[in-house]
């Protein structure tokens, strides 16, 4: 978890943090309904602005549905912020946000950075093994077949080599890799991210939440599942104060079940070794809250 030290000492680095971007975590939240129609919506200036909003937005709804019936496609994964508290933010000179912790929809912490490019590249599930399977579904792979993280790697490495100013921290997580950019920060919405992004294979989804949130993303705490707990029943903002001691509850629980297991792993660091001072703070807290040096299972 996010403790008052590590931030602290990112605190302690502030002259040196880059000029940020915009980044798009509205303050106010809102909820209005209409039958079984519910909308959210969200404000920076009020809660009282953020209500009007949800209200227009259910209305426009039930008009849509009253003439056309109900929509066949949900909102995408992108269309609008995330609903997450803000748990600790860490402001420039200037004021603007240089970096934030929230909570997700399932309890975890995410670092959400606004110059700090992190990559996310989901690898494949492990190929089933036996004789049966292998009958039933094709050849085996041929003995030296690199696996697909050794394959992602080689990609990398490749890719690495051919521009030499650039460096990474590569880490493993659970479900794939993730990349951090040492040596510069980089703007999400910009055209050389997504060249990036392209040429490092990473994940669509986290692509298009990158560009909606207008910062890159990082989970730091493990996934409650993976610890033996399911997610919370209970979400930011609270509909009343049970529900509020509903989560904190469960999120005593999360906490002490987290304590034996990672969130990921340093592999190894590519290219250029200089890490920009700016980066520093962040790549420490990083690694302090994801336990990147503990021996312990990754979730």
């Amino acid at each position: 978890m996010i403790t008052q030290m590590s931030w602290r000492k990112l605190a302690r680095a502030g002259a040196v943090l880059l000029e940020s971007a915009i980044m798009n975590f509205p303050k106010f939240w809102a909820k209005a309904s209409n039958d079984a129609l519910t909308c959210w919506r969200w404000s920076n200036a009020s809660l009282h602005e953020a209500q009007q909003l949800a209200e227009e937005a259910v209305r426009q709804l039930a008009d849509r549905v009253r003439v056309s019936g109900w929509p066949t496609q949900r909102y995408g994964y992108s269309d609008r912020p995330l609903r997450e508290p803000v748990l600790r933010e860490f402001t420039n000179a200037d004021g603007s946000l240089a970096a934030a912790v929230t909570r997700n929809a399932y309890g975890c912490h995410v670092l959400n950075t606004a110059r700090a490019l992190f990559v996310d590249i989901d690898l494949p599930e492990p190929k089933p093994s036996g004789g049966l399977l292998k009958k039933l579904f094709g050849k085996p792979e041929p003995a030296n077949a690199p696996s697909p993280e050794a394959a992602a790697l080689a990609r990398i490495e490749s890719w690495t080599r051919a521009r030499p100013g650039w460096g990474w921290r590569v880490y493993r997580t659970r479900a794939g890799l993730r990349l951090l950019a040492t040596h510069d920060g980089f703007d999400p919405e910009a055209p050389e991210t997504d060249a990036v992004f392209d040429q490092l294979g990473a994940d669509p989804l986290y692509r298009r939440l990158c560009r909606a949130q207008k910062c890159f993303r990082a989970r730091l705490t493990p996934k409650p599942w993976r610890c033996g707990l399911r997610p919370p029943d209970a979400r930011w903002p609270w509909v009343d104060t049970k529900a509020e001691a509903r989560f904190a509850s469960w999120e005593n629980r999360y906490r002490e079940a987290s304590r034996d297991n990672a969130t990921c792993a340093l592999v190894k660091t590519l290219g250029n070794a200089q890490i920009h001072p700016s980066l520093q703070p962040l790549l420490a807290l990083h690694d302090e809250v994801t336990r990147v040096g503990a021996t312990l299972p990754l979730a």
